[in-house]
């Protein structure tokens, strides 16, 4: 069991291509369930897209980073306005875990824990072998993870974009990139 008083802010590389990151977030666990389950509410601070709740079930996740924030900050070189990506569930336990595959990479799994008035978010995105895709997603997954604790807590969120970038350029330094 993780001590919550140690938790890093920072993804770590839990294995050289397996990036975990946690957070304690507002619970309880349902209302966060349905952060990472249902379409509107993870569009909040992640990507659009139904999702069938069944093992298996093909699902497509539309990212419009641009609409996260209140200025969304400037938008780096080479993305766009809207990317899309499609998925499968791999593997389900409502309301505690949540896989699935993503793009060229192991794929990604959600973990909730309930502690306290909290939940405890664990995030592992797993076999992200290139270098560079590596540092996008680290910054990325912490940059909507951010996004996710600021709608939770009812705060306003600022700048995605300005934030995501200074994130690629922390994890550069901390994971060798």
């Amino acid at each position: 069991m993780t001590d919550v008083t140690t938790l890093e802010p920072y993804g770590v590389l839990i294995e050289p291509a397996t990036l975990r990151i946690q957070r304690l977030l507002p619970g309880p666990v349902d209302r966060l369930w349905a952060y990472l389950t249902e379409s509107e509410l993870r569009r909040q601070w992640l990507a659009a897209g139904a999702m069938e709740m069944r093992k298996d079930s093909p699902f497509q996740l539309v990212w419009r980073n641009g609409e996260l924030s209140d200025p969304p900050g400037r938008r780096p070189d080479g993305f766009g306005e809207e990317h899309s990506m499609e998925g499968r569930i791999t593997d389900l336990d409502p309301p505690r875990k949540l896989v699935i595959s993503w793009g060229g990479t192991g794929g990604v799994s959600f973990e909730l824990e309930p502690r306290g008035d909290k939940v405890l978010l664990t995030l592992t995105h797993h076999r992200v072998l290139d270098k560079t895709t590596l540092l996008n997603v680290s910054a990325g997954w912490h940059a909507h993870l951010d996004v996710l604790a600021a709608r939770l807590d009812g705060r306003k969120v600022t700048s995605f974009w300005d934030s995501w970038q200074r994130l690629k350029g922390e994890y550069a330094e901390r994971l060798g990139g």
